[in-house]
């Protein structure tokens, strides 16, 4: 079965190949020629990450998935959450500045309770169409969630985003300190990939 995860970076291609084994042809938004800038308008990352994918499967008609994830800290109401990547403004995803603001935000205050959360929404074909002969996906999503800590200062010279000022439940050291081999064990994303991978294989 070929799938597209609605994506184009290597790393995260690579670590789902690597979990989904060779039962399912994995590719990425350029092995399809898609080289659009995918809209992300939702205001919850379920709607980002299925909206994403509806793009994919209403422009080329294929089996796709596709994630979306944010930062969710309990003192500041769950923000950045789906604004994670750009909270700090602009069109680009500015890590420095995003970290600034959300540290500064927080101050010193004690409460530094978060978590990352990923949304995998998944639209697989079936033979099934509407009352007006368009073709109707099966409709998936499926959820990971990492608990910690915001620290004070960054730590750590490995991963990317938020990940130098994010400590996980269980661990003294920040995502960027534990680095990818640990993290991607114990992360958001491997949470979410991980129950996509187990009803996938059961198809």
């Amino acid at each position: 079965m070929k799938i597209v995860f609605a994506t184009n970076n290597k790393n995260k291609l690579a670590e789902i190949r690597s979990i989904l084994g060779n039962r399912f042809e994995i590719v990425s938004l350029k092995d399809i020629g898609c080289d659009a800038d995918i809209p992300e308008t939702g205001s919850t990352l379920e709607e980002n990450a299925m909206q994403k994918a509806h793009y994919i499967y209403d422009n080329y008609g294929l089996s796709v998935f596709a994630d979306d994830t944010g930062l969710e800290v309990d003192a500041l109401g769950g923000a950045p959450g789906v604004y994670s990547a750009r909270y700090a403004g602009g069109e680009g995803h500015d890590s420095e500045a995003n970290m600034t603001r959300l540290l500064s935000e927080l101050g010193e205050n004690n409460n530094r309770k978060a978590q990352f959360r990923t949304v995998i929404a998944l639209l697989l074909k079936n033979d099934s169409v509407t009352d007006d002969n368009q073709p109707t996906p099966d409709e998936k999503l499926f959820e990971g969630i990492a608990k910690g800590e915001i620290i004070h200062e960054r730590r750590g010279g490995e991963g990317f985003g938020y990940d130098p000022i994010f400590m996980p439940e269980g661990y003294d050291r920040t995502f960027a300190e534990l680095g990818l081999d640990v993290k991607n064990k114990i992360s958001h994303r491997a949470k979410a990939v991980e129950r996509l991978a187990e009803y996938l294989k059961e198809l």
